[in-house]
């Protein structure tokens, strides 16, 4: 027999019948799929583990029906950055309700951003049990909807030590609503209206719903750990230049808090065909992790 021909065959069979999770191995990590509880139901997700984590970072959703977020996670990992991806409560592998507009619930209440918090928190718990090093600082990265749920997963949970926040509001949740009414998701809106229209209608618009507003500045009161906002200047989704006003207000304060806005970029600040952000702050992680391993060194 043609033994080379029989090893193709062999390789042949095995690329077929195994099972897909086999082949997600990367020479520069590993992933594993793991299941985890969170107020009482369970919610799926995957480990990457880089050969030598330097930093590790849970992935908090948007507003969507989220899957976990393999390929963004696969980004951080090839650099060095341990994940935690999980299916949304309610969504793919996690047990649950998904609560959102696309079911005609509202998931921007208080006590959805809450729970949604605690599972952002479980999963941070999760990450560490899965770290062979301990002293790795783990952090949140999450986008949109995720701004008001991050600064409060980090209040409730001391090992998270520093957040990444891609197009992310500091505004209320209610006062978000406003420029979204307005804006009306139409993507010329900046070439005919000027920041100051956008500000007046934000603030003082009425409200077309009646709930308790959330305000992530709140929580980024009481935190001291670095975050990192990355803003598109042409985003309809979020007034951008008030919500920097609110982070100026707050590093006023002393809080580490920092920014970069993009003027070419909309509310996507982190798909697979832009690089820019998503560079940005794998250095900045890289970075703020090595700087928190050398005060936990000196103390």
């Amino acid at each position: 027999m043609d033994l080379n021909l029989f090893s193709k065959a062999l390789l042949w069979l095995l690329l077929v019948t195994l099972p897909e999770t086999a082949f997600s191995q990367s020479a520069d990590f590993t992933i594993k799929d793991v299941k985890f509880e969170s107020q009482g139901i369970t919610l799926a997700g995957s480990v990457l583990t880089p050969k030598k984590p330097v930093a590790a970072v849970v992935i908090v959703h948007g507003s969507d029906p989220v899957k976990r977020e393999l390929e963004f996670a696969k980004r951080l990992a090839k650099e060095g950055i341990a994940v935690l991806t999980y299916d949304k409560r309610g969504v793919g592998e996690s047990v649950g309700v998904y609560v959102g507009p696309s079911v005609g619930t509202n998931n921007i209440d208080a006590a959805n951003l809450d729970l949604l918090a605690q599972d952002a928190s479980a999963a941070v718990s999760v990450l560490r049990t899965n770290l062979k090093d301990k002293k790795i600082p783990i952090g949140l990265a999450g986008f949109s909807q995720a701004g008001w749920i991050i600064p409060i997963a980090a209040g409730k949970n001391p090992l998270i030590a520093f957040m990444v926040l891609f197009s992310c509001p500091t505004i209320t949740t209610l006062e978000q609503l406003r420029f979204q009414f307005y804006t009306n998701g139409n993507n010329s809106f900046w070439e005919n209206h000027t920041d100051e229209d956008a500000r007046e209608h934000t603030k003082n618009d009425p409200d077309r719903y009646q709930f308790a507003a959330t305000d992530p500045k709140i929580s980024l009161n009481t935190l001291s750990i670095p975050g990192l906002w990355l803003y598109g200047e042409k985003d309809i989704q979020i007034p951008v230049k008030l919500c920097i006003e609110q982070l100026n207000t707050l590093k006023a304060k002393g809080k580490p808090f920092e920014y970069t806005l993009f003027p070419a970029l909309g509310h996507n600040t982190s798909s697979e065909t832009i690089i820019e952000p998503v560079a940005i702050s794998i250095q900045w992680i890289k970075q703020k992790a090595l700087e928190i391993k050398k005060v936990k060194v000196s103390q």
